[in-house]
């Protein structure tokens, strides 16, 4: 079933993106807490977030506000997210493979820190 996307104006986009990135990084220090989980996790200027882990190896989520995208940088590349949701269920999709944002997310910080990382239902 195909959800229809809502437009979003600028403002909106930046208010969006800016939740997932504090959803990712509120989960990042949960799982730091919590366990053995070691991750440096900086934010510049509100629209980058690094997450640095031991490995030395580092995940970049940036904003590509005139485009409305979300982009990711792991080591194993670089990843392309489009606004694909409402303003009541925010959705980020890639834009080759359509797969959900928080999912790729995920599942990159699982393999470059060594320990399993969900976020499973975030803006799904």
């Amino acid at each position: 079933m195909q959800t229809t996307v809502e437009k979003i104006d600028d403002s909106e986009f930046k208010l969006y993106a800016n939740q997932a990135l504090d959803l990712i990084e509120d989960e990042l220090e949960r799982l730091f807490e919590t366990s053995d989980f070691d991750v440096d996790i900086e934010r510049q200027g509100g629209n980058v977030l690094n997450i640095q882990f031991p490995n030395h190896t580092v995940i970049v989520i940036n904003l590509q506000t005139p485009l409305h995208e979300l982009w990711l940088a792991t080591k194993e590349g670089g990843f392309h997210f489009r606004w694909a949701g409402s303003k009541v269920k925010p959705k980020w999709q890639d834009t080759k493979t359509q797969e959900d944002f928080f999912a790729v997310v995920a599942s990159h910080i699982t393999k470059q820190g060594g320990t399993p990382f969900n976020l499973t239902g975030l803006g799904q």
